[in-house]
């Protein structure tokens, strides 16, 4: 199946861009680091009526959402979610049904749940994915309210993802794109656009950490890409784009052992007190390479238990059934 995207977006966003076709082999065909001028009604459909203002609450999956550092300071939250509850656009099928979770600066956090429990619908829901409705509850990220925004603005906030098959763009090299969507975001923190001599010295020492050729950024956005190749090309873009919470929805998904440590040296490495990840997997491999501070178990839309990195090998002795009988 194939989209045909007219990119008309008028300046200051972004240049004109001739017509492309994203080619995709998946149902997800929203590649967010690019922001895409659409109507709002293409790109997301809420019944939720957003809140006038920012809200802060306590929720059930960390006990507070301001909490200390063992020095005395206080910890904002990056993302607090309460709950939140979707549906299929299409059918009305709740998926969601009361997700709460509070993500703070530094933190790095693994949802696991058998296959159907909501774990990617959540992913999606937090990036304004079509195929959703909010129906009820409350996303605040970086003290906006989630809910309120695009799309493109909740990447140019500081939100990415990165999909489990990312879509091929014909006729868009690497550089081109990676050089649109980071002076976007330039754009959107007040900070002036980088030429293309200054954005390839920026880009260029970012491919040893995702272990890329300079020859990547010459072709097409992930066209003719391994499975390998397009999760490295994603963790580049993440990168690049230095967003403030990285969202991996099966970033170990058909990777052999190097490609995995290639794309785990890389998550590391891009790890700062002040940006956080937010992982889904079904494996414990990942969480053996990139340690998460937090371990949420998702189970028929909700999230029901949260722990360390112990919960992982309780799954993989005994199974889900352990963690529901609780």
């Amino acid at each position: 199946m194939a989209w045909q995207i007219q990119c008309t977006a008028s300046p200051p966003l972004l240049p004109s861009f001739p017509p492309f076709t994203l080619k995709s082999t998946s149902s997800i065909s929203l590649p967010l680091p690019l922001p895409l001028p659409l109507t709002r009604s293409s790109r997301f459909r809420s019944t939720h009526a957003p809140s006038p203002r920012p809200i802060a609450a306590s929720f059930s999956a960390v006990e507070s959402t301001t909490s200390t550092d063992g020095l005395g300071n206080s910890k904002t939250p990056l993302l607090e979610v309460k709950g939140l509850t979707a549906v299929i656009a299409e059918t009305k099928q709740e998926i969601l049904k009361g997700v709460d979770l509070v993500v703070h600066h530094g933190e790095i956090h693994a949802i696991m749940g058998k296959n159907g429990s909501g774990k990617s619908t959540f992913s999606k829901v937090l990036v304004g994915h079509p195929d959703y409705e909010v129906t009820g509850g409350d996303v605040v990220f970086k003290g906006e309210n989630l809910l309120d925004m695009e799309p493109e603005e909740r990447s140019l906030a500081g939100l990415f993802m990165s999909f489990q098959s990312p879509v091929e763009i014909p006729g868009v090299n690497n550089i081109d794109f990676l050089h649109m969507a980071y002076n976007a975001r330039r754009k959107k923190l007040g900070e002036p656009e980088l030429g293309p001599l200054e954005f390839y010295a920026y880009i260029y020492p970012k491919l040893d950490l995702v272990n890329m050729k300079t020859d990547f950024l010459n072709r097409n956005v992930n066209e003719g890409f391994s499975g390998g190749e397009r999760k490295r090309n994603e963790i580049l873009q993440l990168a690049v784009l230095g967003a403030d919470l990285a969202i991996l929805d099966e970033i170990d998904s058909g990777l052999d052992v190097d490609a995995l440590r290639d794309v785990a040296k890389a998550v590391n490495g891009l790890l700062t007190p002040t940006n956080s990840v937010l992982m889904i997997t079904h494996y414990r491999r990942l969480l053996e390479v990139i340690k998460p501070t937090f371990i949420h178990i998702m189970e028929n839309g909700r999230i029901i238990k949260t722990g360390d990195s112990s919960l992982a090998k309780v799954l993989e002795e005994k199974g889900y059934t352990a963690i529901s009988a609780a």
